[in-house]
């Protein structure tokens, strides 16, 4: 279980760019569940992301993770327990190694490094067999630098990379948003089948609001650093795009938009 108490965010305070974001904001997600994130620009759906995986601190609040207190863990030492894909996927692969030595660092992820080899060749088969089961051609590249490959087979192998060792939580931040329509849903099924075969309890913020209403078992939306809708369950599945769309289109009057 994720929970943020009381949690209170503002940024560059003292100079005329002061920005109040959240205040006294909470929020639980139950163990296994698969909240979806949407809202505007500016809305703090990336800024919950980075308070969560300890990018930015928080002024005030607590975080919980499973009942410890997270607040001011480091942001590696949280990750030992988080798996995080961006929207980049860049930043979740090194483009100049190849897809094994990209493997074989995530397969080490949370151990210490002595003067072994990084590349353990026993998982070299390990490694042939979970990128068929991708349908993308990757088990034969496993020697190709990761920046040659197609912005979703990259993408792809970071999903992979992020879930490869034992996690307890997947942070998705928009990991679709720079990918074609067709490559986004190959994306999605495969995210929507890894989460569901480990159990893993997931945040992913989307901007595509048919990809929010169609995966997951939550929906949130974010307005200024505070939830606007929030729908679980048969009230989830029962949400359409153009429940959404309304929201977003009420909220924009009022902004003057």
């Amino acid at each position: 279980m994720l929970e943020l108490r009381h949690i209170s965010k503002t940024y560059n305070p003292g100079t005329v760019h002061e920005t109040c974001l959240f205040t006294d904001f909470c929020l639980t997600i139950e163990k296994g569940s698969f909240v979806s994130v949407v809202g505007s620009n500016g809305s703090g759906k990336t800024s919950l992301l980075n308070i969560l995986c300890g990018s930015i601190p928080v002024d005030d609040g607590q975080i919980l993770m499973d009942g410890q207190d997270i607040t001011h863990m480091r942001d590696f030492n949280r990750y030992r327990r988080i798996g995080r894909v961006y929207q980049n996927p860049s930043m979740g692969t090194c483009p100049t190694m190849t897809i094994l030595e990209n493997l074989s660092l995530a397969d080490n992820k949370g151990r210490r490094y002595g003067l072994t080899r990084g590349t353990n060749r026993k998982r070299i088969g390990d490694y042939r067999d979970m990128l068929a089961s991708l349908g993308l051609g990757l088990e034969d590249k496993l020697g190709v630098p990761v920046g040659n490959l197609s912005g979703g087979q990259r993408q792809t192998l970071a999903l992979l990379m992020a879930t490869l060792t034992p996690i307890d939580f997947l942070i998705l931040d928009e990991h679709t948003a720079a990918l074609d329509p067709k490559t986004a849903e190959i994306v999605m099924e495969l995210t929507d089948k890894v989460v569901k075969e480990k159990g893993l309890t997931t945040l992913m913020v989307t901007h595509n609001l048919r990809h929010a209403v169609a995966y997951g078992d939550r929906v949130l939306m974010m307005h200024e650093g505070r939830a606007v809708l929030d729908k679980a369950g048969q009230e989830k599945r029962d949400t359409k795009v153009e429940d959404l769309l309304s929201i977003f289109n009420e909220i924009s009057v009022e902004c003057g938009n």
